[in-house]
């Protein structure tokens, strides 16, 4: 009976121990996640009243935020 559990757990855990070392294999950049740069992340896609509209876009995702960046306007 102990015996079962035991080869149960040794197999189990041998197991899942080749399919981690197969999955690191297969995307070696698993763990080391770079930032994207800031060119990537910012775009001016218009303008409104001599501001410029910038879309930042966070960590290449679907989701965008705008905003308004008047530091180049002139009074």
């Amino acid at each position: 009976m102990i015996r079962d559990i035991v080869y149960s757990v040794v197999t189990f855990t041998t197991l899942l121990g080749f399919v981690i070392f197969a999955y690191l294999i297969i995307d070696p950049n698993l763990f080391e996640s770079q930032p994207s740069p800031p060119d990537q992340k910012f775009e001016v896609v218009d303008t409104y009243k001599g501001c410029e509209v910038v879309r930042y876009t966070p960590d290449n995702s679907a989701r965008y935020t705008y905003f308004l960046d008047c530091s180049n306007k002139q009074n």
